[in-house]
């Protein structure tokens, strides 16, 4: 949700928000390499992006993009759409190698019904490029918006995380070995307002939420844990200026690594280093040969070699203004994000 539709309503009330419209704390900047070709749809479309990794061919691996007035592209690392499959009102994204019969599934949040909250689950098909309508899964009342993934290190099961609009969070388990996909919600979890972004750790467990107004959240992911929230970081116009919006890992070792979080408020991202999630700085995406970034939802990324352009790491960004055409993404060099953070 961006922030500007936000303060509207404010401003001609003759109001002013008590947050800053940009924070204080130094601020690095970092340039994208590449950017997808734009929807095709207008205004507020593109929303989450998730990435395929090629471990055999990684030049040739996949980002896979929402379109939530439309469906779901498949785009390559050159930016170009190489599929489009039809789905409107789809809206976060993630993605699992889950093996046997389906081997890439694809899962959406499905807002069709904005009543019945439900997830989308597609095979990424490998010849084509593209993905293929599996099932959907009925969640519960709400409207659903956010939604991540989380297959368990131990034994592999696989879980979905739905995050309704107005804070609540379904877990269901997610059964792959039938003809078509099932799913069971196993727990209920809840954040105060809306919420959207989310991210779980494979190796850790750990669920972290972004609720936009307040900050980051991490709850235990396993079905029986605990449905208390700890509080991570607040959107209090430092670290992050809300809108708190998209959560992306960079996972080292069997705890290490980052969390990212889109600011949304003033276009940057911010950083926090795992396990204790401490924060360590934040970051923008300049105008350079390609334009930079404002008003980021959905965020990705994912370490490995991804050929000569990301050879360390691939983190994908939904660009909120991509005048004069119409939302993208943009693809950014892990590499140079640490350098420009001194990570």
């Amino acid at each position: 949700m961006r922030q500007q539709l936000l303060l509207l309503p404010l401003l001609l009330a003759g109001c002013v928000s008590t947050q800053p419209v940009t924070s204080s704390l130094p601020t690095a900047s970092v340039s994208a390499k590449v950017e997808t070709q734009p929807v095709a749809t207008v205004e507020d479309a593109a929303d989450d992006p998730a990435i395929w990794r090629n471990a055999a061919n990684p030049a040739q691996s996949l980002i896979i993009g929402t379109d939530k007035r439309a469906g779901i592209h498949v785009y390559d690392l050159q930016g170009r759409q190489v599929s489009f499959t039809p789905s409107p009102r789809l809206n976060n994204v993630d993605l699992r190698d889950v093996g046997g019969r389906i081997g890439v599934l694809v899962a959406a949040s499905d807002r069709q019904d904005l009543t019945q909250a439900q997830m989308a689950l597609f095979r990424l098909d490998m010849a084509s490029r593209k993905l293929l309508p599996l099932a959907t899964l009925a969640v519960g009342p709400g409207e659903a918006y956010g939604m991540c993934l989380w297959q368990r290190a131990s034994d592999r099961a696989l879980f979905g995380f739905v995050v309704l609009k107005d804070g609540r969070i379904d877990q269901l388990a997610i059964d792959t070995n039938g003809p078509v996909p099932n799913g069971k919600v196993v727990r209920s979890m809840k954040l105060g307002t809306q919420s959207e972004g989310c991210v779980v750790d494979d190796r850790t467990g750990i669920l972290y939420v972004a609720e936009e107004d307040v900050g980051l959240w991490k709850f235990d992911a396993a079905p029986e844990g605990s449905t208390v929230p700890t509080a991570i970081a607040k959107a209090d116009g430092k670290e992050i200026v809300m809108d708190a919006e998209g959560v992306a890992l960079a996972p080292f070792g069997t705890d290490g690594g980052y969390v990212i979080v889109s600011s949304q408020g003033d276009n940057a991202y911010a950083v926090y280093k795992l396990p204790e999630a401490n924060y360590v700085g934040r970051f923008r995406i300049k105008d350079g040969t390609i334009d930079g970034v404002q008003e980021t939802d959905g965020i990705e990324l994912m370490l490995g070699d991804f050929g000569p352009d990301f050879p360390d790491g691939l983190f994908v960004v939904q660009d909120g203004d991509n005048r004069p055409a119409t939302q993208n993404f943009k693809l950014i060099d892990w590499a140079e994000i640490k350098r420009a953070l001194g990570l």
